[in-house]
């Protein structure tokens, strides 16, 4: 069986029990950063547990190493650093292959941030487009092009060496909609949490200012 397990995106109390019962009675956990993961399992006891890296540059042999495992009987647990597998991480290959091999799926629901983030907007989510991380070249500025004549809340991923720039590039593809709003989630469930409400108009001084330590999820409001 494979189990689908979500982690902390920062705080280690938003774990859930039925995830720390998973991980104690798996057989091994696949994870993207062994070091990464193997930090989370030392803070549960659970140092001495087995780790197998799968991440985007894992190659084919890796994967069906893997499912093989679970085809012989082996119970494996799939994580990402931090929240849900299979968001912005590789682990929906493996997902997917189990699926097509038969083998049981389970899944443990808990952090995302993403979703956090769309929670504490204030902005309404009943639709909603999620676009993981931005293109960082080809197809980038077309895509921000599209968001305003998209009429439902959008939200995507933004690394700190690229909030600003993105920001800006939000600004000038909005200019029409200055009133439009948006918010920045930075450092979610961390202890230096921040959330920034601001509109289309205020970008530019925004970019300026916000802080440029963490990780961050950027949320525009609907037309």
């Amino acid at each position: 069986m494979l189990s689908i397990i979500s982690t902390p995106i920062g705080n280690l109390g938003d774990i859930t029990l039925r995830a720390i019962e998973t991980l104690k009675k798996c057989d091994a956990v696949v994870c993207e950063d062994t070091r990464v993961t193997g930090g989370l399992l030392h803070q549960l006891a659970l140092a001495k547990k087995e780790l197998i890296s799968f991440h985007g540059y894992s190659d084919e042999g890796k994967l069906r190493m893997i499912l093989q495992r679970l085809e012989r009987g082996d119970h494996i647990a799939l994580v990402s650093d931090a929240g849900t597998p299979g968001i912005s991480d590789p682990g929906f290959a493996l997902v997917s292959r189990t699926a097509e091999a038969g083998i049981q799926i389970e899944v443990l629901p808990g952090p995302t941030a993403f979703l956090a983030a769309l929670s504490a907007s204030g902005l309404p989510i009943n639709h909603f487009l999620y676009l993981g991380f931005l293109p960082l070249k080809k197809g980038r500025k077309s895509l921000i092009a599209t968001f305003k004549d998209t009429p439902h809340t959008i939200v995507f991923y933004e690394s700190v060496h690229r909030i600003e720039r993105t920001l800006m590039e939000l600004a000038e593809a909005l200019q029409t909609q200055p009133e439009r709003n948006v918010v920045i989630a930075r450092e979610l469930t961390k202890m230096h949490e921040e959330t920034v409400r601001t509109t289309v108009a205020e970008l530019p001084a925004v970019a300026k200012s916000v802080m440029k330590k963490g990780e961050f999820v950027v949320v525009v409001g609907p037309l």
